[in-house]
């Protein structure tokens, strides 16, 4: 997931993280005027833009030929006509299954503490999500969200989820105001991409 401010390298960074292997990336910048994401957009390559799933402004997902859209929650509807790639963020395990139903995938969040807000803990214990996982609630269309590191990831995978939602951990690695090398970013990135499998 996308820091949620823009940058300067920001083009440079998400390009080189899908040379080096990211599968996708949500395009999350709340509460930002959409002209800087199409600014964003037109300096990535197509190939790219078809990997890359919008969390608000969803008119770019056509105009940007996007994988699709990410609604924030379980019960708000798709947009009227939209026929695509969804995705949702769910906060509770009650909801979960709901969520799955009308989603190609979806976000379960706060499963450790986050790294970026430290107000924001973990909201289940290691034994309901693995009774989760058990009853087939959490699977392959079920993403972790909040404090993926790469003690977490495996954690994560333990517990039988389909992916991991990277925020924090990579992008506390690159200082946007005053670093231009970010290697160490990309560096990290290759770990967390080992840890996952």
């Amino acid at each position: 997931m996308t820091q949620p401010t823009f940058f300067v390298e920001e083009d440079k960074i998400i390009s080189s993280l899908f040379d080096e292997g990211l599968d996708s990336l949500h395009l999350y910048k709340p509460g930002s005027s959409p002209m800087y994401s199409e600014r964003l957009l037109t300096l990535l390559a197509d190939d790219i833009c078809s990997k890359i799933t919008v969390h608000d402004n969803f008119y770019l997902k056509e105009e940007y030929n996007l994988r699709g859209i990410h609604i924030s929650d379980v019960s708000t509807p798709a947009p009227r006509g939209y026929k695509g790639h969804i995705s949702r963020t769910c906060t509770n395990l009650d909801h979960l299954k709901e969520a799955k139903k009308n989603s190609d995938y979806v976000f379960l969040k706060y499963i450790f503490d986050s790294q970026t807000e430290p107000e924001k803990k973990a909201s289940f214990t290691e034994a309901e999500l693995k009774e989760a996982s058990r009853r087939g609630l959490i699977d392959r269309h079920v993403y972790a969200l909040g404090g993926m590191n790469l003690s977490t990831i495996r954690k994560a995978k333990d517990m039988g989820f389909g992916g991991v939602v990277i925020s924090g951990d990579l992008w506390n690695r690159f200082n946007i105001h005053q670093e231009l090398d970010y290697q160490e970013l990309i560096d990290h990135f290759k770990k967390l991409r080992k840890a996952v499998g």
